[in-house]
């Protein structure tokens, strides 16, 4: 169950295609293959001999606020992507401590996620490969699944964060 890597960071952004060519340009990055998403986008990885991160480039209506604009700064930091194992033990731990929580398979990849957020605000994806869970058929939660762009924070789920003897 514990986390192993970092797996991506999404970042939101109304300039994809200036975005992308300063991931190219600056960083010598290389676009790669991604999902044929409900949203548009690129995937950017590093030209490294392990793979290197990559960094999820969204835009369109999933790239907005609730209120329709923008974000920018750190705000236009989505998420943060860790590779992890144990997809039902760790959907069970966050049943268990009362932390809301999404689901998603990726089409065409065999990767199942779990969705949380932090005490923060932060949301994080954790990233489970099928070959190396026990159950080779994890079904995600229907009506459970998260849709991008749309935040669902409910800050009073993590209070119990805020004592040592509460984290359980």
């Amino acid at each position: 169950m514990p986390a192993t890597s970092l797996f991506h960071i999404a970042i939101k952004t109304g300039k994809p295609e200036a975005s992308k060519r300063f991931y190219e340009q600056v960083f010598g990055m290389s676009e790669s293959p991604r999902p044929k998403f409900e949203f548009p986008g690129y995937w950017m990885q590093l030209n490294t001999p392990h793979g290197g991160s990559i960094l999820h480039i969204y835009t369109g209506s999933a790239a907005l606020r609730n209120d329709g604009t923008l974000p920018t700064g750190s705000g236009a930091i989505d998420h943060i992507a860790l590779s992890a194992h144990g997809f039902a033990q760790m959907r069970e731990r966050c049943r268990a401590l009362g932390i809301p929580y999404r689901e998603r398979e990726v089409p065409g990849f065999p990767l199942w996620q779990l969705f949380c957020y932090d005490p923060n605000g932060i949301q994080f994806e954790m990233n489970f490969h099928a070959e190396h869970e026990a159950r080779l058929d994890v079904a995600v939660e229907p009506g459970n699944w998260v849709k991008a762009g749309v935040e669902w924070f409910e800050p009073e789920a993590y209070r119990q964060f805020e004592t040592e003897t509460g984290t359980g």
